[in-house]
């Protein structure tokens, strides 16, 4: 029996470029949130670029796009540290202030992948497209209608 991991990618349009004093907050608070992660229970990797700490640096949906990639041991792990974890919880109430969803079907996806696999910035857009064009399936889902893992 395979067992399996859960995968999650979320986008966000930035309101102004990563230096501006609107982010400053969220800049502030996303070393923490990181460890937050890092050590909560389930948490399996996080995507980072070339700086190690976040995937700041990355952009690979555009440049006014903040992306989070990450892999938990299941979707109780990462719904726990989403809603539970007060750092996170407090950056989450206030993410409107420093990204817009405007023209994005959906900003989250999850899937399942292999235990022990990593997922690519190239998967995750295929899952978000897959969303965008069909909906929650076992193939593409969010925390509103999750699946099972296979």
């Amino acid at each position: 029996m395979i067992a399996y991991h859960l995968a999650q990618l979320n986008i966000a349009h930035m309101r102004a470029p990563l230096g501006d004093p609107l982010l400053a907050d969220f800049v502030a608070a996303l070393a923490a949130v990181n460890a937050a992660a890092d050590a909560a229970p389930g948490f399996v990797w996080r995507l980072v670029d070339e700086s190690g700490e976040d995937a700041t640096g990355l952009r690979p949906f555009g440049p006014e796009i903040m992306i989070n990639m990450s892999v938990w041991e299941s979707v109780g792990a990462l719904r726990a540290y989403a809603y539970q974890t007060a750092g996170h919880l407090e950056v989450l109430r206030r993410r409107r202030e420093w990204f817009d969803y405007e023209g994005l079907d959906n900003h989250a996806v999850m899937w399942w992948i292999p235990a022990g696999t990593l997922p690519t910035l190239e998967e995750a857009r295929d899952r978000l497209a897959l969303l965008d064009k069909d909906g929650p399936t076992p193939d593409a889902f969010t925390f509103r209608e999750s699946f099972p893992s296979p």
